[in-house]
Formats: C-alpha cells, structure tokens, sequence
C-alpha cells in the first residue's frame, strides 16, 4: 500500500474525498463506547499502590487506552466535523443498547429458566449507568475533541503530546464529574466517599494513561496521516455540536 506525504488541508477540503481508514477508526470507536458502559462501567475494583494500600477504581478503566487513542486520532488526523459524526454514531448506538437491555430484562423468564435474578443483577442497572455515560459521553467527548482541534491550530499543528494530554485533562475532567454523580449517586453500596474517590481516582488515570500513551498515539497518528495523506485543521470549522455534517 502506498503512502502519501501528508499536506495541510483544511476540514472543508476533504468533502468527498475518500477516506481509507475513516469507517474502520469510527467502528472501533463504538464498539469501544458498548464494550465500556457494559462491561467496565458498574464494578469497582482496587489496586494495591505503595505508600497507599489498596485503592478502589472503576474497572471501565480498562478500556480507555484504546478509546484514547481512537479519539486523539479521529480529531488529529480527520478534523473536528469528522469526529462530531462519530460521537453522534456512539451516541445512537449507546441509546439503541439501552433501549434494548430494558426491553430484554423486562421480558417475562421461560418457567424453567432460573437465571432473571442473576440476570437482573448484571444488567439492572444498564439503564441509570447508560444515561449517565450518555450525558457523560457526550459532553467530554465534545470537549476534548474542541479542546484539540483549537490547539492543533493555535499551536501549527506542533506539540501533540501536549495537544492530546490538554484535551483529556478537560474532556475526561468533564466525563467523570457527570457520569459518577448521575450514575451511582445514593446507590446501593455507594456512599458519598466513595463516590468522589472513584471520581478522583478516575480522572487521574486517564490523564496518566493518555500520558503514557503518547508514543502510541503518535505512531498511530503518524501512519494514518501518511496513508490519508492529509493533515486536517479546522480553520473556519463550525464547532457546534449538533449536527452530523462533514
């Protein structure tokens, strides 16, 4: 496959050009978005720190390496509209689920199927965890991506590493401080502490694995470019977020 040196074009400039690798990044992207509200998002675990002891975590921590270099790179190397797309995609897909799961448990059990309370434990909550990741989704990704777009411009597109930890340190400051409250606020086994220590502890790990991911992201960033063979800045880009339009 051949690759082209990436040149400056504006967000605009793209409209009907074909895109490689656009559909694959933003299917990656929801399938991250899914995997995280169902699997990650309800349990807490801990890890034993130094100095520390053990310190409780929200184990949808482990899907956000992969979710952060995939939103680094939808705005890095697509521009801000293009992302805007793939978050409203996320988005539908996030409300579809929900929907879905509330119509799945609330279906009556076959009489000899003895597995609805276990059932009801692992998805009860779905739907109080998607609104909240919904309000939370929604309103980070949106900062982060604006956050990086104006930075790439005021900057000439240099210092990415400080481009993508700026844009998480806002975007992902937003997440937490919407998702837990919403999701888990007055909740059984949730108390105020722990509430606000997750929320902490959260903030602080994503900012640390976008730190240590910097090298990813900048390989992943670099060869994408080079086989798109542009280089996205939003000059005169239309940054409000509703809207799916490229």
């Amino acid at each position: 496959m051949d690759e082209a040196t990436p040149h400056r074009v504006t967000a605009s400039a793209l409209h009907g050009k074909n895109l490689r690798y656009y559909d694959f990044v933003m299917a990656a992207f929801v399938a991250i978005l899914l995997l995280s509200n169902v699997l990650g998002a309800g349990k807490v675990a801990q890890i034993w720190l130094p100095g520390v002891g053990y310190w409780p975590f929200g184990a949808g921590i482990l899907f956000f390496p992969v979710s952060y270099v995939i939103g680094d790179v939808l705005t890095e190397v697509y521009g801000y509209a293009r992302a805007r797309r793939v978050i409203w995609a996320g988005f539908g897909a996030t409300v579809f689920m929900a929907l879905m799961a509330w119509v799945v448990v609330a279906l009556p059990p076959a009489p000899d199927w003895t597995n609805q309370a276990a059932y009801e434990a692992v998805f009860g909550q779905v739907p109080r965890i998607v609104v909240a990741s919904m309000c939370a989704f929604w309103a980070g990704e949106f900062v982060n991506s604006y956050v990086l777009a104006r930075m790439k411009v005021a900057t000439g597109g240099k210092h990415l590493w400080m481009r993508t930890i700026g844009s998480t340190v806002a975007g992902q400051g937003v997440d937490s401080l919407i998702f837990y409250p919403m999701a888990f606020w007055g909740a059984e086994g949730w108390t105020t502490q722990l509430v606000l220590t997750v929320l902490v502890t959260q903030w602080v790990l994503k900012v640390s694995w976008e730190a240590l991911l910097t090298p990813v992201t900048y390989v992943v960033v670099g060869w994408l470019k080079r086989a798109e063979g542009v280089d996205v800045y939003d000059d005169g880009t239309d940054f409000t977020p509703f809207g799916a339009r490229v």
